[in-house]
């Protein structure tokens, strides 16, 4: 049985393969709806390559990782490279760096719709606590698992690393909220607890981080979350219609913690379920992945899955999982402008 420093490095290096093979097990379907995955795939249980003509999808290539990855992997480095401060005009230009290099590969996964028109409004002038004053959508909780694997669960500290990394994108509450119950999973994973024992510090995460940024249509992400685990006691079905799966917080962001619930924390079968839970299904697995990683640890994911994804995307997971682990005990992050 693993214990200490074991634990916490088998753990952090599964939050982040298992963010991985999420998103590349839901990248041929994101996007689409159940009858529209079902007429082209079946039913996903592997990784499959996207048909020809996908909207998002088309030129990858079976269990290729999309912006979830890539982008949690772009604030990992910023954050090992840069510790005990955040610079939110570096991080802007991390993102922007990333679309066009997106671009020049002839891909179509860009920047999120929160995320860009953020950038967009900061190349133009605007000030970081006003580009991200509309960001609901899911993208700060996508990439937040390295603020869960470097910094100890507790909520104040987690709130207020997740506060600063969303400033630029994702400056509201219910951003805020979701982005930091998703990381506090990851860190209470980490320190030893199981998803069911990481729950009750991450609502109360999301609720600290519900104070935070500017006011939007959701009020209660915590909430929110508690009845994604509510309505997946009764199904998939009733998770699904009572939550909903698009790319904002308020769905895809709470239907990643039901899917969780729905398979009792099995991490790879709740992998399967967001790959044919239609619309945002990377994310969807992306996260729920996140956290079921870091609350099961490496034993939770199938090695050849692993290995797929390590080989078709050229990943180390390894040293960027230990080295946010050596910043574990540093101070809450300072903002820089």
């Amino acid at each position: 049985m693993m214990t200490g420093p074991t634990l916490s490095r088998d753990r952090a290096e599964a939050a982040l393969w298992g963010l991985a093979l999420g998103d590349a097990l839901g990248m041929p379907s994101q996007t689409l709806d159940r009858a529209t995955i079902a007429a082209h795939y079946g039913r996903i249980t592997t990784f499959v390559a996207p048909f020809d003509g996908h909207p998002i999808s088309h030129g990858l290539g079976a269990g290729q990782i999309t912006d979830d990855t890539e982008q949690t992997l772009i604030l990992a480095n910023r954050l090992i490279a840069h510790p005990g401060t955040f610079d939110s005009i570096g991080w802007a230009n991390d993102l922007l760096t990333w679309e066009a290099d997106i671009r020049d590969r002839g891909l179509r996964d860009l920047l999120g719709p929160s995320s860009k028109a953020a950038l967009d409004a900061l190349l133009t002038g605007a000030s970081l606590d006003e580009t991200g004053k509309n960001g609901t959508t899911n993208g700060a909780a996508m990439r937040i698992s390295p603020i869960g694997i470097m910094t100890p669960p507790d909520p104040e500290k987690i709130v207020a690393d997740v506060m600063r990394t969303c400033r630029v994108t994702h400056n509201t509450g219910e951003a805020i909220a979701a982005a930091s119950a998703v990381a506090m999973v990851v860190s209470a994973g980490i320190a030893g607890s199981d998803f069911e024992e990481a729950l009750p510090l991450a609502l109360e995460a999301a609720r600290l981080g519900q104070t935070f940024g500017h006011p939007t249509r959701q009020t209660n992400m915590a909430e929110r979350i508690a009845l994604a685990l509510d309505l997946a006691d009764r199904g998939l079905d009733a998770l699904i219609d009572g939550i909903g799966t698009s790319v904002q917080s308020r769905e895809s962001v709470a239907a990643a913690f039901g899917v969780l619930r729905l398979t009792q924390g099995d991490t790879w079968q709740a992998l399967q379920i967001a790959a044919n839970i239609g619309d945002d299904t990377d994310t969807i697995g992306a996260i729920a992945g996140a956290m079921g990683g870091a609350c099961s640890g490496m034993a939770a994911l199938p090695a050849q899955a692993v290995a797929t994804v390590r080989a078709v995307n050229k990943l180390d997971m390894a040293p960027v999982a230990a080295a946010l682990l050596a910043l574990r005990v540093a101070q809450p992050l300072d903002t820089a402008s």
